[in-house]
């Protein structure tokens, strides 16, 4: 295998909602996805006190794409207008298809609302592709045990959340085959990760430095890597977390307001109509 060059480091800024800490690294500055990788928000870490109000993400709607919840530390109640109802604790995944669309809820759940504790939870929005869009919505909920963990390289473990790796599988199976894991990184651990040439890679460092070849990253970056080979290789200086990922890109026009993802303006304007006609249930409730 031939290793990927690395093309640039975007750094997450910081875009705090009420007193939840966010980052995002994309779209950002210098990049505006990385196909079909369209969106990440870094919540946390950050200790909620007991008495708290938790999330802020009440039922809001979305269509033409799908949204990956990774909950790092704390758990995430979820609850949507397809029927779907599921509290995900620390080291499981959540991963919604919008589709044709969806009203959902992500709250903290009452116990933690009640009691506090850490938090610490990525959200990856993945475009769907034109004939996609508008298929049924589903949701798979994942607990940590659910999902492989592999011994990896020197010293690594990927938790393997979609696709394939060393002969195991994921538990999401993926509309348009999405590899998607986490890695922790002991310091000192080494691995290559396989890159297919023709794929665009997601590779975020959520915690800890890294060194990909000759350069290094370090937590809250985004890498990008040029399309110039078939494989990654990474070591850890300290211990770190990764979230990476490969997808065949859709270059497809993206038209993107709000929670709406389509191909054209006419196919937004369709969306909210047909959000606010009803047409994608009663919103959620008891959450």
């Amino acid at each position: 295998m031939t290793d990927r060059t690395l093309k640039a480091k975007h750094a997450a800024y910081r875009d705090d909602i009420a007193d939840l800490v966010t980052r995002r690294p994309v779209p950002g500055p210098g990049v505006d996805q990385v196909d079909p990788f369209l969106f990440l928000n870094h919540h946390g870490p950050q200790t909620y006190a007991p008495g708290n109000n938790g999330l802020p993400f009440g039922p809001h709607p979305h269509r033409g794409f799908e949204t990956v919840t990774f909950i790092l530390e704390g758990s995430l109640a979820h609850m949507d207008t397809g029927g779907h109802e599921s509290v995900i604790n620390a080291g499981g995944v959540q991963w919604m298809t919008a589709g044709s669309g969806l009203i959902h809820a992500e709250l903290s759940p009452p116990e933690f609302k009640r009691d506090g504790g850490d938090m610490e939870i990525l959200q990856l929005w993945v475009n769907l592709p034109s004939e996609l869009k508008m298929t049924t919505p589903r949701y798979t909920g994942v607990q940590a045990d659910h999902i492989p963990a592999i011994a990896a390289g020197e010293g690594a473990i990927l938790h393997l959340v979609s696709g394939e790796y060393e002969g195991k599988s994921g538990p999401v199976a993926s509309l348009t085959g999405v590899f998607m894991s986490m890695i922790s990184l002991p310091k000192g651990s080494k691995l290559t990760l396989p890159a297919p040439k023709d794929r665009s890679v997601f590779f975020y460092v959520v915690r800890g430095n890294v060194s990909i070849g000759e350069e290094n990253a370090q937590a809250f970056e985004l890498v990008e890597f040029a399309h110039d080979g078939d494989a990654i290789s990474v070591s850890s200086r300290d211990d770190a977390f990764l979230l990476f990922g490969h997808a065949d890109p859709i270059e497809e026009p993206v038209v993107a307001r709000g929670p709406f993802v389509m191909n054209t303006e006419a196919e937004i304007r369709d969306a909210i109509a047909d959000y606010q006609a009803g047409k994608f249930n009663r919103a959620p409730e008891n959450v």
